[in-house]
């Protein structure tokens, strides 16, 4: 790669979801209330959960992680569109396109591994609940966290420095609203035979593993369900893992959705759709989709806004009295 290269693509142009002026304050307005509501769910799960102490169970303890998780993916992309579109500026420089790039793909492993972890969890639970609390003790769950940021991490580094090795042409404009890995791969203009190596690679073993654990534990789950001879004790059973596979199967069909059109019909538009729908709407919907059918979650929540709500009576009483 020549040096020339390089210190040419100083900085790219986002042209984001519609280049209509008319329709950023509408995009603006729904990507914050997005934001705001991906952060503030995400934030009263974690909160929830740390203060119950009933909630301190692995299960718990995986889905609070994945709510920071979500937390954080979501702020990898939304808050730099939101700038954009307040500045009316669409640049990003390369150095935080690559940033950018970075922690979007940490954040997306991540959810992917910890996604793996918790459909295991179920399995242990249902399959072999006599001996659940002491396979899934506080060392191996810390283990299985630290296993998956480890391998994030690392793959996410792989695919930065490999796309550090290209060669992109100044003011290069990017048709989504963030640096997308497969995105910046096609607009190179150097060789990306490797890149693409890697990043098939990748998606197989780090993405294609995972979903093929998840489909063993969900085997397991549903055979062992199957063997319950009452009907309430098969819901109760099947209750307790059915939000967590909606989540799945909405984070795996728009995530590969993204891959398949891009792939299939060499389109930005599909492909910027499908990205919203994994990056954005689904840390969304993750907080409502766990509490609503979680007795236990729904109740700690409604626990910790009702503290909310004494305090702030209690805190203007004390004003009053000083």
């Amino acid at each position: 790669m020549e040096l020339g290269n390089l210190t040419g693509a100083s900085e790219f142009l986002l042209l984001g979801l519609s280049e209509e002026p008319e329709l950023q304050p509408l995009i603006f307005g729904l990507f914050l209330s997005m934001y705001l509501i991906t952060v503030f769910g995400n934030l009263l799960i974690i909160l929830a959960i740390s203060s119950d102490s009933h909630l301190h169970t692995p299960m718990y303890f995986f889905l609070s992680n994945l709510s920071l998780v979500d937390i954080c993916f979501t702020s990898t992309t939304i808050p730099k569109m939101l700038w954009n579109i307040q500045t009316q500026s669409k640049a990003i420089t390369y150095e935080g396109c690559i940033t950018q790039m970075y922690f979007f793909v940490l954040f997306a492993g991540l959810d992917d591994f910890l996604l793996t972890v918790m459909a295991y969890d179920r399995f242990v639970a249902i399959c072999h609940p006599l001996h659940y609390m002491v396979i899934m003790n506080p060392q191996l769950c810390g283990l299985l966290l630290l296993v998956s940021w480890i391998m994030s991490a690392l793959h996410s580094l792989l695919e930065s420095l490999m796309v550090l090795r290209l060669s992109f042409y100044p003011d290069l404009e990017i048709p989504h609203f963030f640096c997308e890995l497969n995105q910046m791969v096609q607009l190179a203009y150097s060789n990306t035979f490797l890149n693409n190596m890697v990043m098939y690679f990748g998606a197989v073993l780090l993405a294609g593993g995972p979903f093929v654990c998840i489909l063993y534990s969900y085997s397991k789950i549903v055979s062992s369900i199957w063997g319950i001879p009452s009907a309430q004790g098969k819901y109760k059973a099947f209750s307790t893992c059915a939000s967590h596979l909606f989540v799945v199967s909405l984070f795996y069909g728009t995530s590969l959705g993204v891959y398949l059109s891009s792939a299939v019909t060499q389109s930005s538009h599909s492909s910027v759709t499908a990205s919203v729908i994994y990056a954005v709407l689904t840390p969304m919907l993750n907080p409502f989709i766990y509490s609503l059918r979680n007795k236990d979650l729904k109740r700690a929540l409604k626990r910790l806004l009702g503290m909310a709500v004494m305090k702030g009576p209690l805190v203007l009483g004390l004003k009053k009295s000083t």
